[in-house]
């Protein structure tokens, strides 16, 4: 008998590759330093032109980096049951995995490669990241509590693509569990054989390849 996933509600589990608290000091360090210069430039314009001149020029050279900054602080990405949670500067977004209508791994390569997980259902497509990897093979994945909840909720949702990504991710996640070298988990050798094809554009995995990472 095979185990069943466990979709039951359950505390709602980070997925975030990289944990916000780990770059939100240096996100309000850019917001104030983008306000700053902002402000510093505008003064100093205010001597020479108008002021609703200088005004706009400060809003112009600040503004932008300092809402970026704003807004990233407050990205996040959570997994309770099979309900993805995203939450980004326009509020809390909510998908349901077990009722995904597209599932696919995507890999952006180059000197840092990227894997992604893209999930659709209906109009709303969620970007989860799964690691990245520097041609080495050095890098940072997923922790194995994240990959095991996105297993389930993958394995939950009826579409063949949907199983067969949750199965690469066990796969990922056993190689994670006992410590295994790059070549034995499935992400890197997922990144290494889009590398190899020298792609310059995100390349959606083929079925074919899911099965060979899960060989």
């Amino acid at each position: 008998m095979t185990e069943q996933p466990n979709t039951e509600p359950t505390a709602p589990v980070g997925l975030d590759l990289i944990a916000p608290e780990m770059y939100a000091p240096a996100l309000r360090r850019l917001a104030l330093a983008a306000m700053g210069v902002g402000i510093g430039v505008g003064l100093l314009l205010a001597l020479l032109v108008d002021w609703p001149i200088a005004l706009a020029a400060a809003l112009v050279l600040g503004a932008p980096t300092a809402l970026y900054a704003v807004a990233a602080q407050r990205r996040r990405m959570s997994l309770s049951g099979t309900v993805l949670h995203a939450q980004t500067w326009s509020g809390d977004h909510r998908l349901d995995i077990a009722a995904a209508t597209g599932v696919e791994i995507l890999v952006y390569a180059g000197r840092l490669s990227r894997v992604v997980l893209r999930i659709t259902s209906g109009p709303d497509t969620r970007i989860v990241p799964l690691a990245m990897y520097t041609d080495s093979g050095s890098g940072r994945e997923l922790h194995i509590l994240g990959l095991r909840r996105l297993s389930d909720a993958l394995a939950a949702c009826p579409l063949a693509a949907a199983l067969a990504v949750s199965d690469v991710l066990v796969q990922q996640l056993r190689a994670e569990a006992r410590d295994a070298n790059a070549e034995e988990r499935p992400l890197y050798r997922a990144a290494r054989m889009v590398r190899d094809r020298d792609a310059v554009q995100p390349v959606v995995l083929s079925g074919r390849d899911i099965a060979e990472l899960s060989d």
